[in-house]
């Protein structure tokens, strides 16, 4: 048995990272880099491809609307041809870095939006298979299923579902919100007993003390967390005993 373990990181705020990056790179076989819009400049782009270099990390964007301000967590509309652009730039941008584009990971507010907003979806898909197109291969899509996983799905993209060991889930499977009760789980043994679970059983519990089904091919743990490094660690430990190999699929 084998899972992805990813991370958001280089997500770096006026050149002040926000995670402890060199550890958690050491870690995941698996980053999600900003690209600038959301979080990280390109000093962050290069620094995260030459870690994920080091470490052997597959690396894959994670683009968001352009709302440095609100760290890529507030809902936008922009039109669906400033969307597709932005995220093109975005590729480009970490691609410029010197990054070798494995997957594609909308951040924040996007990554919600896209899991319902069949326009935002398409918007967002456009620019990958743009993006596919040029690298000759196609690029994946990490994320909760929806309308993005049926966008990916009609341009001929590869869709990853991802579930995460630091958040709390609703009973119709989607994220607490940020903010809410039991939005975030931050208590190293209970992110890997949830790691331990969705290996077993495929199961998370919910807050309202229920347990549903989330498919699981890539695990996420949030680079910002206070306590990411301390869940990581507890993480690979668990499925380590598990024997559970923790690599990339891309």
């Amino acid at each position: 048995m084998r899972v992805d373990l990813n991370a958001d990181l280089g997500e770096t705020v006026d050149g002040v990272p926000t995670a402890d990056d060199e550890a958690m790179f050491s870690l995941v076989s698996s980053a999600s880099i900003a690209c600038g819009a959301h979080a990280g400049d390109a000093e962050s782009m290069r620094a995260s491809v030459e870690r994920a270099r080091r470490f052997g990390v597959a690396v894959g964007a994670h683009p968001a609307y352009e709302d440095r301000a609100n760290f890529g967590r507030v809902r936008r509309d922009p039109p669906p041809g400033e969307l597709r652009a932005s995220i093109a730039a975005q590729l480009d941008a970490l691609e410029l870095a010197g990054a070798d584009l494995r997957y594609v990971k909308p951040h924040g507010a996007l990554y919600h939006a896209v899991s319902v907003d069949a326009a935002q979806a398409a918007a967002v898909v456009a620019a990958v298979a743009d993006h596919s197109a040029r690298l000759g291969r196609a690029l994946p899509v990490l994320g909760l299923p929806g309308a993005i996983s049926e966008a990916a799905a009609s341009a001929g993209l590869p869709f990853v579902h991802e579930a995460f060991l630091d958040r709390g889930y609703a009973p119709n499977g989607g994220l607490v919100p940020r903010g809410h009760p039991g939005a975030l789980v931050e208590d190293p043994e209970r992110v890997a007993d949830r790691a331990r679970r969705l290996m077993s059983d495929g199961t998370v519990d919910t807050v309202g003390g229920g347990r549903i089904a989330v498919p699981a091919a890539s695990l996420c743990l949030h680079g910002d967390t206070p306590a990411a490094v301390s869940m990581a660690r507890a993480v690979r430990a668990a499925l380590d005993d598990a024997g559970v190999e923790v690599r990339a699929p891309w």
